[in-house]
This record gives structure tokens, sequence and C-alpha cells, in this order.
């Protein structure tokens, strides 16, 4: 099991179940160090006093809260830990609601709770058991990293997840953001979206994978071997801001679609969209054109050698 991050309780009613947060997600990115590129050292982050300019060291700094600009309030860790917050070691289910009622956006880090301990395995299934048997989810109020969170408790595979979730007054109205203004869709266009929806419709997200850091490894390979770097490819893509014919677009990509999915209507598979390989007409055209000058030149031919041979 990972190592867990946190230990406390899950406050079910009067049910307490012993619980350890361990990460649901693994981080797979490359990470770089900054290095002096004259001769490859580290180059470090100092922490310096921006009053005296010195160098302080890690038990020399604290958390402080600055009320204005003259003036600075501390707050030390002791203090912290000792706020009166009923969560400070418990995860406190508050609410259950429908599932399909939380705002995806809200939605943050996902962490695994473990049962900690045998006393905690009947709870704990119970829980589990109730969560699985609705179509609900356990809202709750937690403490984690200096703060109280509100969190999401759902059921995957058999363990209880515990979803960060922002608070409502963190979540940014859509009013702040530059949205289209109203424009004219006509419903033949909203059904071929729809059905080009339905062709692109796959039950399983497992064969998708970070081609970016794919990319990069195969970057840092190549130097790492001396080797050259691969040409970027080119991109096939239109040109940003050309305007295109959107029903046009629907179709061709309705049927892309549908030609990915197969003959038996299997899940729909990402495929590059290529040139059609059919001969046109008028290829077509030439080649009969030129099969018959040829059989007509052998026809003649064969007259002239049928006169030499009566003639001698």
């Amino acid at each position: 099991m990972p190592r867990p991050l946190w230990a406390g309780a899950i406050s079910f009613g009067l049910v307490t179940i012993p619980v350890k947060i361990v990460s649901a997600t693994e981080d797979h990115d490359v990470h770089f160090h900054r290095v002096h590129l004259a001769d490859m050292g580290r180059v470090r982050t100092r922490k310096v006093c921006e009053l005296d300019d010195q160098v302080v060291s890690q038990d020399e700094i604290g958390k402080g809260y600055e009320i204005t600009k003259d003036q600075t309030v501390t707050v030390t860790d002791e203090e912290l830990e000792q706020m009166p917050l009923p969560t400070a070691k418990a995860i406190e289910i508050a609410a259950f609601v429908d599932a399909d009622t939380i705002d995806p956006v809200r939605i943050s880090d996902s962490y695994y709770l473990a049962a900690d301990g045998p006393v905690a395995a009947k709870p704990y299934t119970l829980l589990r058991k109730a969560l699985e048997r609705s179509s609900k989810v356990a809202v709750a109020k937690f403490a984690w990293h200096g703060r109280e969170r509100l969190g999401l408790l759902r059921i995957r595979e058999g363990a209880i997840v515990l979803h960060s979730m922002k608070w409502p007054d963190e979540v940014r109205s859509t009013t702040d953001v530059a949205v289209p203004r109203e424009v004219e869709v006509g419903e033949e266009e909203i059904e071929q979206a729809l059905q080009l929806a339905e062709q692109m419709t796959i039950a399983d997200l497992s064969g998708f994978h970070d081609e970016y850091r794919e990319a990069l490894e195969d970057i840092i390979a190549a130097k790492a071997e001396g080797k050259p770097l691969l040409a970027p490819a080119e991109d096939a893509g239109k040109e940003k801001g050309e305007v295109v014919d959107l029903m046009a677009a629907l179709n061709a990509s309705v049927k892309a679609a549908e030609e990915s999915r197969g003959e038996h209507g299997e899940d729909a598979t990402v495929h590059e969209m290529r040139p059609s390989k059919k001969t046109p007409r008028k290829t077509t055209a030439k080649k009969t054109a030129t099969s018959k000058s040829s059989a007509a030149k052998k026809t003649a031919g064969k007259k002239a050698a049928s006169k030499r041979r009566s003639a001698s």
C-alpha cells in the first residue's frame, strides 16, 4: 500500500471508522532540474530576507499574514494545530446528495480511504455497501494542510474514495468568461453533431496515453545517446482562423467515425484521416483509352504479319 498521507476517522452519525488516506493518483510527468548551462551545476533557490539581504535557515522561517502594509501577524504551527475544529482528525459526513447533482468543476484531488486496523473492517464495509446500493454520494468536511475542506465520498472498485472539493464561493461564475454570442445553429447541424458524438462513444478510456510525455522521453533518450532528434511532424490541420463549412465538416467527421467502427459496430478507434485512395474517373478513362490503343496496335501487327506470309 502507498505511504499514508493522513490518519483519522470517518464520522458517520454515531459510527466511527478509523481510516488512512493514500493518494489515488500518481505523477508520471517528466521533471527537470534547473542547471547552469556553462557547467551543468544545479541551480538552487536561496531563501533571502528582503530587509537585510541575508540567507535564512528553515527554522527561522514562519507564517505571516499581512493585515496592512506596515503590520504583519505571525501564526505558529502549534496555534494552527490547536484550533477548535471538529474535523481536525475526522472526515465528518454532513449530508448525502444524488451523485448527478455534483458539478465536476468543484472536484479536485482524489484519495483512497484504507481501513485502519481490524476494528474498522465492519463499519467501513457498512458505509461502502450503503453507498453502493444507492445513487447517492456523501458530502463531508475535513481538515487538510492547514485548512478545512469540503469532500465527496463515493465507491470505486470496492474502495471508498475521497474527492477534495472546492467551496461554492471558490468556483467562478461563467459570466466572467468570454462566451460566444448567440448564433443561428440549424437542427440538421445539431442532429449531425449528436450522430458524431454517438459514433465516437466508447466504453473504456484505458487506451488514452500521454503522447507529449512519450515524445519528451524520446528526446531525452536521443540526446543522452548522442542521436539526432526526430523532425517535427507536419501540421496537417487547417490554418487558425480559416472559415470552414460546418455541415461539410460534420458530415466528413461522421463518415470517418463510422468507418473507424468497422463492419460489426465495434467501439470507435482513433484513425488519422487520409485522402481517399480510390482512382479518379479521369485516370480510369485514360487507362481504358491506353488499353484500347494497345489492343488496336496488336491487331494491326497481326494483320501485317499475315499479309507478309501470303505474299511469300
